[in-house]
Parts: structure tokens; C-alpha cells; sequence
């Protein structure tokens, strides 16, 4: 769960969070609470429920997805665990149990190699969280990250519990998102990124923002297509050698912090740029502080490292 956010998970998003917002907000129309019963917090899933039970409900909140299959002796160790973990985190996120025996082509599409193995899938992005009977308190942790992100990131809070619910009841489903008026050419932008056209790219989201300067989705896109043209034609080994030679040359960090965020080390490009306005003054300084407000852009302003990097960016300035 560390690295550049993709383009897609960007998208992905936005739509998240527009599809929780009207979930909620359709549900307090019809005058309901939305709950579900603690007992839809662990659902056996098939190939036919996949694209409902796992897709689609993880535009609302996380799901796990617990690989497992009777004649697995640590699935019988870790799937039970799993279960009460799901019960106790009282609806931040659903617990899926796929038999591989059953469905699998679900287990060869997310690539499962042995069991258990557990995946989330958030917002319609999967996440490989773990293989193998792991410990309670590493399961926690993980679980807990993946709270932090799906919330941070997604704006995805959880399902509301209601002990009193009956099984099977679930909460409004969001309606469709309705084509934005950028929708097409924010499209075009993604699609120019996986053709290689990255000047497409970058007009494209451009024209968006010419438009809609405050459209999110087109800042985050062109900060990242920027980012892309800036390190397409680097020499990776000579850029690193530079900005190790010369630790106060502003346009050698800044070189080297594009590398590392492409690379997904974020803390390390934040890091470096920060060491950096430390050591430079002026019209340096300056110019590596804008940058690393563009790396903000690129990794997004929920993300925990950002929060923390313009803390410290800001004790470095003042």
C-alpha cells in the first residue's frame, strides 16, 4: 500500500468517495440508518456474487478476501481469526471467504499462488495484504493500515452495525454516478498515459483544468503526467550520482526526488527535497520547495506522508 498512486486508483478515488457520499445520503432520504447485521460482515462468495458482493461493495467499504479451502490445515488456523477480527472492527470492512475449490478462476485472476492468502479490494483496487497463517497482532496491523487508507484515501468510513438488523439486509445503493461534463477528455488523458503519449497527456488534463481549475481529478492527473515527462528520458544511474556528488545542487536533488517518487519511495523524495531547502537559500530554495508542492500534488493531499512531510517542510522553512 506504499508507492506513486496510479492514474486509475485516482479515478478510482474520486469515484469512491461521490458513491459513499450519495450511498449515505440516499439512505437518511428514505429515513433509514443503512445498517447491516453483524452476520453480513462474513459472506461466503462465488464466481456469480463476485462482481456484487466484492466490486461493487467495495465502493463502500473494504473488503477482505480470505482464499481458503476445506482441506487447508492454516486456513482452519486463520480463517476463524478473520472472522472474529471482522465482527470486532464492527463494519470497517467485510470479510469475503472464496473457496479455491470452487472458483478458480478467482484464484488465478488475483494470481494466488498458495493458501491462505489474503487480498483486500478497495474501491475496485486489489491489494495483496498476506499469505500464510499469520499472527494476530501482524493481522491487526495490517487490518489497521488498511482502514487508514481506505478512509485517508477513499473516504470510505465503513458500514454501520445494527445488532438488531436482520441478515441480508443491506445498505441503499448508491445510484449512478451521472456523466461529468470532463468526463470524455479525462478519459482521453488516461488513455493518451497508456498509449505513451505523455504530452497528450498532459494537454489533455490542461484543457480540463482551462476549464474547471478546481477539478481534482485533472490536478492530480497532469501532476503526475508532469512527473512522468520529467524522468522519461533520465539516466537513472547518473542522476543518483549527481545528487550524491553534489548534496547542495538543487536541480541535482530535484532530479533524484522524481526518481525516487517513480520508484515509490515517497518518505525519500519527501525527505530529500526537505534536507535540501535546509541547506539552500534563494532563488534554490525556492525552486525546490515548488517542486516538492508538486510531489504533494502527484501522491495526494490525504495521504498521511504528505500531512507529515508539510509539517516538516514548514519547521525547515521557519
Amino acid at each position: 500500500m506504499s508507492g506513486v498512486v496510479d492514474l486509475a486508483a485516482v479515478k478510482a478515488a474520486q469515484e469512491a468517495k461521490a458513491k459513499a457520499e450519495q450511498a449515505r445520503a440516499e439512505a437518511a432520504r428514505q429515513g433509514g440508518t443503512g445498517a447491516v447485521s453483524p452476520a453480513d460482515l462474513v459472506i461466503d462468495v462465488d464466481e456469480a456474487r463476485f462482481e456484487s458482493d466484492v466490486l461493487q461493495r467495495s465502493t463502500e467499504v473494504p473488503v477482505v478476501i480470505d482464499f481458503w479451502a476445506e482441506w487447508c490445515e492454516p486456513c482452519k488456523q486463520l480463517s476463524p481469526v478473520l472472522e472474529r477480527l471482522a465482527v470486532e472492527y464492527n463494519g470497517r470492512f467485510v470479510l469475503a471467504k472464496i473457496d479455491v475449490d470452487a472458483n478458480q478462476m478467482l484464484m488465478q485472476q488475483f494470481g494466488v499462488q498458495g493458501i491462505p492468502a489474503v487480498f483486500a479490494v478497495v474501491a475496485g483496487q486489489a491489494l495483496p495484504l498476506f499469505q500464510g497463517a499469520a499472527g494476530e497482532a501482524q493481522i491487526r496491523q495490517t487490518l489497521d493500515q488498511l482502514v487508514q487508507v481506505a478512509e485517508e484515501r477513499f473516504g470510505l468510513t465503513g458500514l454501520a452495525v445494527d445488532a438488531e438488523a436482520e441478515p441480508g439486509d443491506r445498505p441503499a445503493a448508491a445510484p449512478e454516478r451521472p456523466a461529468g461534463p470532463h468526463d470524455a477528455a479525462l478519459e482521453a488523458a488516461v488513455q493518451a498515459l497508456d498509449a505513451g503519449d505523455l504530452a497528450g497527456a498532459v494537454q489533455s488534463y490542461k484543457n480540463v483544468l482551462g476549464e474547471d481549475p478546481g477539478n481534482t481529478e485533472a490536478k492530480l492527473g497532469l501532476a503526475q503526467a508532469e512527473l512522468l515527462q520529467r524522468v522519461q528520458d533520465a539516466d537513472p544511474q547518473r542522476v543518483r550520482q549527481d545528487a550524491a556528488d553534489k548534496p547542495g545542487d538543487a536541480q541535482a536533488q530535484i532530479a533524484a526526488a522524481d526518481l525516487d517518487l517513480v520508484g515509490g519511495h515517497v518518505e525519500d523524495a519527501f525527505g530529500r527535497l526537505i534536507d535540501t531547502v535546509r541547506r539552500t537559500a534563494g532563488d534554490d530554495r525556492n525552486a525546490v520547495r515548488l517542486r516538492l508542492l508538486e510531489l504533494f500534488e502527484v501522491v495526494g493531499a490525504d495521504d498521511p506522508r504528505v500531512a507529515a512531510a508539510r509539517r516538516a517542510l514548514a519547521r525547515a522553512l521557519f
